[in-house]
């Protein structure tokens, strides 16, 4: 029998996998050994609501990596939740949900700086993209907010690209997740923050990708980026990048990074600006993503036969609000080792280490 006729009996029930070929499932399909035993397939995961437009060859492509990954986010949270109500710290996150669409983007803005209390001059003093996000992660993560840096399915094996996900955002009042994908660029990663924190204001649970054409989308959008860069920054940017002796791209490159903010979201500004019409738009962006991958293997290459600190790497991908949370819950003995791994994303012998406990 060949590979798919042998899947296809086991499926039909006419024959039955052995142990061994069991434990390849659960990795290939990242579901409990137990579910192979219940009496009817488990229900998919959710996407709340799916914000991307890809086409359906793309969608199908990805689609078993990201429900296995937001599978994964809801059962963090779900034990993130109970744990703080174990621990009375189920203090309700009144920003979640008060939001409108219909709200105008300059009143939206005002509204997520005030909460948030950030200060776009502080963020613009911060040295480099990974700075600047830790700046804005801390403040968004101390009113309860938790944000993650998750781009594959536990193994480099298993990377999610930037099509497939950039971000979600897991709409709950007591333990509100943001996700973001560790794979997109660091100079993203701040926009894409602010964009899910928009869904959180709005009261919407779902995924997203790189669109515009999404009513949502477009307003998250519209409002992180004004959040990121005001208009009179954008026309700046603009002009010293068209008098610029470098070609356009690359000027818009380097005048975005001393904002800290990615000259991909500037061009989307400019295009939201009319300043740039849509084919003009369309390529920035194509040439802009080109450089990015570009900057990305050499990087790769630069690396190889290196390897960082597994412990601050996942430190850093957890986030500060989710180690102190887990440190607090093993104390009391909220949380097992078993559990607080799934809540981190690492295996229970780590735990202790990387909380510092």
């Amino acid at each position: 029998m060949t590979g798919s006729e042998m899947l296809a009996a086991y499926e039909a029930g006419d024959r039955s996998p052995t142990q061994p070929q069991l434990m390849k499932m659960v990795k290939h399909y990242h579901r409990p050994f137990i579910t192979f035993f219940l009496p009817t397939p488990p229900r998919s995961a959710s996407l709340g609501e799916d914000f991307r437009r890809l086409p359906e060859a793309k969608r199908d492509e990805h689609q078993g990596s990201v429900s296995a990954l937001v599978r994964d986010i809801y059962l963090r949270q779900s034990l993130v939740k109970d744990a703080l109500i174990d621990k009375e710290e189920d203090v309700i996150v009144d920003f979640v949900g008060k939001g409108q669409v219909t709200s105008a983007v300059d009143s939206a803005c005002r509204t997520i700086r005030d909460y948030f209390e950030i200060d776009i001059a502080a963020y613009r003093r911060r040295k480099g993209a990974h700075e600047a996000f830790k700046y804005l992660r801390e403040k968004i993560e101390i009113k309860g907010i938790y944000v993650l840096l998750i781009g594959d399915l536990g193994s480099n094996h298993s990377s999610i690209n930037t099509e497939a996900f950039r971000g979600f955002a897991l709409s709950d009042p007591i333990a509100p997740f943001v996700v973001i994908n560790q794979n997109d660029s660091k100079s993203a990663w701040c926009f894409t923050l602010l964009h899910e924190v928009v869904h959180l204001w709005l009261g919407k649970t779902g995924i997203s990708a790189q669109t515009h054409e999404h009513k949502i989308e477009r307003y998250c959008n519209d409002v992180a980026s004004h959040i990121l860069i005001s208009a009179d920054e954008v026309s700046e940017v603009y002009e010293a990048a068209m008098q610029s002796e470098e070609t356009f791209v690359i000027a818009l490159q380097r005048e975005a990074g001393d904002l800290n903010v990615s000259a991909s979201l500037v061009a989307y500004r400019l295009f939201r600006s009319n300043l740039l019409n849509q084919a003009q738009w369309e390529r920035a962006s194509t040439e802009l993503r080109e450089l990015w991958l570009n900057s990305k293997a050499k990087s790769k290459e630069s690396e190889s036969g290196s390897s960082g600190n597994f412990y601050n790497t996942q430190r850093h991908r957890a986030g500060g609000a989710l180690i102190s949370l887990v440190r607090r819950s093993l104390q009391d003995g909220v949380l097992t080792e078993t559990k607080a791994g799934r809540v981190l994303g690492v295996n229970p012998g780590n735990v202790a280490e990387m909380v510092g406990f």
